[in-house]
């Protein structure tokens, strides 16, 4: 079953990082109760980089509980907490690979369509204190997503999350990552990839420059 564990918001700070002071809303704390879902964000929530960070197709991240267990792996004297990674939304059951760019998905009383993963950020290293963290995200694949909001409403610990339409593309977060990253140079999938409007359009200009060659990443 697909479920969320913890919902999770925070309000930018500022912090002291290589000398310099950065505004950061990473550090989020889990809320009890029902949390109002609102357009651009939860309830408590803010982001702190509006360029690139928030805006409706980045309203409400989402990250994988599944995914914690190799963190503590990688990093066994850190203490992991829900909400570690500036996730909104902690779940299980739901994964990169089984959910695709577009599919739409009922979470308590609000409706969501995914957008896109979340690309590595150096605020993760002001977040676990380490300056490898940034490529130590990169390099696990373990990316989490970003949801649009389509309907407002409540959602709290515990609230199942429901595929209510899957986009017939097909193109997977996993699909998005491994282009990405170059893990794949698929173009029948890149193809479909530039196919999705629910994708941002930064996202698919720059897949459409690997379809066509222009693009030198990878």
């Amino acid at each position: 079953m697909m479920k969320v564990l913890s919902t999770n918001v925070g309000r930018p700070q500022e912090y002291e990082w290589h000398g310099q002071r950065v505004t950061t809303a990473i550090f989020k704390n889990p809320v009890e109760g029902p949390v109002a879902v609102r357009t651009l964000n939860l309830a408590g929530d803010e982001q702190a980089d509006l360029t690139v960070h928030g805006g409706a197709d980045k309203a409400v991240y989402v990250y994988p509980h599944e995914h914690y267990a190799y963190w503590r792996l990688q990093l066994p004297d850190y203490p992991l907490t829900l909400g570690n990674f500036g996730e909104n939304l902690t779940v299980e059951g739901v994964s990169e690979e089984t959910i695709c760019i577009g599919d739409q998905l009922q979470v308590g009383t609000a409706l969501f369509t995914v957008t896109q993963p979340r690309s590595p950020c150096y605020k993760l290293g002001i977040r676990f204190s380490r300056d490898d963290m940034t490529k130590r995200f990169y390099d696990s694949r373990r990316f989490g997503f970003y949801m649009k909001v389509l309907g407002e409403g409540h959602l709290e610990a515990g609230a199942t999350i429901t595929v209510v339409d899957r986009d017939p593309n097909g193109v997977s977060l996993a699909d998005v990552i491994r282009l990405y990253t170059g893990d794949s140079h698929d173009r029948a999938l890149l193809g479909r990839a530039v196919r999705v409007n629910t994708l941002p359009e930064g996202w698919r200009t720059w897949l459409q420059d690997r379809l066509d060659g222009k693009s030198a990443r990878n």
